[in-house]
């Protein structure tokens, strides 16, 4: 009879194995030198998993920005796909939650000091309640905390910053429940795109699109294996529900895929099966799957594409 493990010895078994096979390949990927946009335009550039570089509103921001090649001990699959040295003056930086996947000490401090050289002054933070004790040794020139539904103006701009409901949870480790968790929609008069951080499927995807109104939507589309997974993330098929419940967005450019092998089911399988979830609903059309280092130009039309 195979030997019966405690369930916390099974929890850390499974650990091992996975991040064993995050060191088994070499890291893939590419990496390039940002593109630049008009102000009169929205620019994304996946940097790689949750990570963006956002330009919007003549500003810089970046999104749970993860440079780093490992988590602790997991190692990245692909090369982010931007280097931080080659990163224009970042004006703000904004925080979902406190998960290691999204907020990386190394990585802030880095761009922070990046962003140092170029001006002489350091970007601002916005962050979820109780998440700005994580990052107030940092340097940021300011840091601001948001609730749900409330709103924030990057400094010296027109780019309003309002935090949005998810289906997630932002402990950094085990205990610290306290911390609050979120999504964005970053907006100007003219422009909008929301970064709904991680979350499962729910119904405030409705509420989310009827009171922002956000015209691009970045959503998450990896670790929903095994099906417990997706208590807290989306498959492929919710995400495009997601997508389509939000009912302004003409543009899905998915994330949280492909970078570090946190579900279960093959690295390459997300955008797949997006893509066919999308095909049979007839919105293919809508879909942007960008590469690493790959930049959307968002400008007026109904169908975004890659630059």
């Amino acid at each position: 009879m195979p030997r019966q493990h405690p369930p916390i010895v099974n929890k850390l078994l499974q650990l091992w194995n996975v991040v064993r096979e995050s060191h088994r390949q070499p890291i893939a990927g590419t990496q390039q030198k940002p593109r630049l946009v008009s102000a009169e335009e929205v620019g994304a550039t996946f940097i790689g998993h949750s990570s963006f570089l956002l330009q919007i509103g003549g500003k810089n921001v970046l999104i749970d920005p993860v440079f780093s090649r490992y988590l602790i001990l997991l190692r990245r699959q692909r090369h982010p796909g931007l280097r931080i040295q080659d990163l224009p003056p970042i004006d703000a930086v904004l925080l979902t939650h406190a998960h290691m996947d999204h907020l990386n000490l190394p990585s802030l401090r880095k761009i922070i000091r990046r962003t140092k050289r170029l001006t002489g002054h350091p970007p601002e933070a916005i962050v979820p309640r109780n998440v700005s004790d994580l990052v107030a040794k940092l340097g940021f020139r300011k840091i601001t905390e948001l609730e749900w539904w409330q709103d924030t103006v990057v400094e010296e701009s027109e780019v309003t910053v309002t935090m949005t409901p998810c289906k997630h949870w932002g402990a950094r480790m085990f205990s610290d429940t306290h911390r609050h968790f979120g999504g964005y929609v970053l907006a100007t008069a003219t422009q909008s795109i929301y970064h709904s951080g991680d979350t499962a499927y729910f119904s405030g995807f409705r509420e989310i699109g009827r009171r922002l109104h956000p015209q691009t939507a970045l959503l998450p589309i990896g670790a929903y294996s095994p099906d417990s997974y997706r208590a807290v993330h989306t498959s492929p098929e919710e995400a495009l529900q997601a997508f389509q419940d939000l009912g302004s967005a003409a543009t899905f450019i998915p994330m949280h895929f492909g970078t570090f092998p946190l579900g279960q089911e093959p690295m390459e399988e997300p955008p797949l099966r997006l893509l066919a979830a999308a095909r049979k609903a007839g919105i293919e059309d809508q879909i942007v799957v960008l590469q690493e280092g790959d930049t959307a130009r968002l400008i007026a039309s109904p169908v975004i594409q890659p630059v």
